[in-house]
């Protein structure tokens, strides 16, 4: 393949409260060992990216300094010690930085096929959110059918992901929302129940749903303050798993609910975990989850696609809180 000297690329300006996104030409990245080079046409934007622009979520050693989590595209080079890659090979990859660009570097384990009948932009929706939701509430939360899940920030890309795989594997799942119409399209989406939290108590609503048990596992990237609350939504022998923290990382608790009901509470962050450890839930997602995909069971919600040099108005659309799904950036 032909390939060019330079690329596109969006650069953080000094990260900080005032950092702005700039785009910029860099030389091509080279793919190492056990890597490929993808040509990206789509790269899905997430809140970690907002938090590594903000100074608060360095790249891991080794990593790009450029945002981006998740892309899709062909494959454009192959580095040593690949073999199961072609050139040309249309794959979606989790990557550690690097995505909002027009040449990526991707581990040759974490790139997946395209789901059947999908293009690029509902291919580059995918990874991150499907990679975060599977460790989590599958892997480390534990959820099997039968049993019931609470998500909060139902209309998220990973909210929205938890919907449908949950429903999928045969849960019960409960989300909150904000607003009448989101909640609207949780519920349409398949979840048992929306609950707005502008104007609802979702403990209340959580425990009335459930007979006063609760639920089996709480999904949450709110933190803060809601950890308590989120406490009283839990059945015995609940778990309570965090990936982020809107409203802060830190708050005081009492811990003698978590002793009397026998709850675990436990999180994780997905960038820097050993590429053992993603190969791992890729294996598993090409199992059990692409089959999903394939028959359209289950799909990525994207809101709105935008160019390349639009990733500043990307990143305020997610500040916003508006959208319902994903926001993706096409080079």
């Amino acid at each position: 393949m032909s390939l060019p000297a330079v690329m596109r690329c969006i650069e953080i300006l000094q990260p900080g409260p005032d950092s702005r996104l700039v785009l910029t030409e860099r030389p091509l990245p080279t793919p190492g060992r056990g890597e490929v080079m993808i040509r990206v046409a789509a790269a899905g934007i997430n809140r970690p990216d907002l938090v590594q622009r903000s100074g608060a979520y360095p790249p891991p050693p080794g990593a790009s300094d450029l945002p981006g989590l998740e892309v899709a595209g062909s494959v454009a080079q192959l580095g040593p010690g690949v073999t199961d890659l072609a050139l040309g090979q249309p794959v979606c990859a989790l990557v550690t930085g690097g995505g909002y660009a027009e040449f990526c570097i991707a581990a040759a384990d974490l790139c997946l096929n395209f789901p059947r009948g999908f293009d690029a932009v509902a291919a580059a929706a995918l990874p991150e959110t499907y990679f975060t939701v599977w460790h989590n509430v599958f892997q480390t939360g534990g959820l099997t059918a039968g049993q019931s899940l609470l998500v909060h920030g139902g209309g998220s890309g990973i909210g929205t992901t938890a919907i449908q795989l949950g429903k999928a594997f045969g849960a019960t799942v409960f989300v909150t929302a904000g607003g009448p119409d989101k909640c609207a399209a949780c519920e349409n989406l398949g979840a048992d129940r929306a609950i707005d939290h502008r104007s609802q108590d979702f403990v209340a609503v959580t425990l009335d749903l459930t007979g006063g048990r609760g639920v089996d596992i709480i999904l949450d990237m709110v933190g803060g303050d809601y950890l308590p609350r989120n406490l009283k939504c839990l059945a015995t022998g609940g778990r309570h798993v965090s990936i982020a923290f809107l409203h802060g990382a830190k708050i005081e608790l009492n811990f003698m609910p978590v002793m009397l009901k026998r709850l675990v509470l436990t999180g994780s962050t997905l960038r820097p975990q050993s590429l053992a450890a993603k190969a791992e839930i890729a294996r598993q997602l090409r199992q059990q989850v692409w089959p999903l995909l394939d028959s359209g069971r289950v799909a990525p919600q994207i809101f709105q696609t935008l160019p390349l040099a639009s990733a500043e108005e990307a990143h305020r659309l997610l500040e916003r809180g508006d959208h319902f799904g994903k926001i993706v950036l096409c080079p």
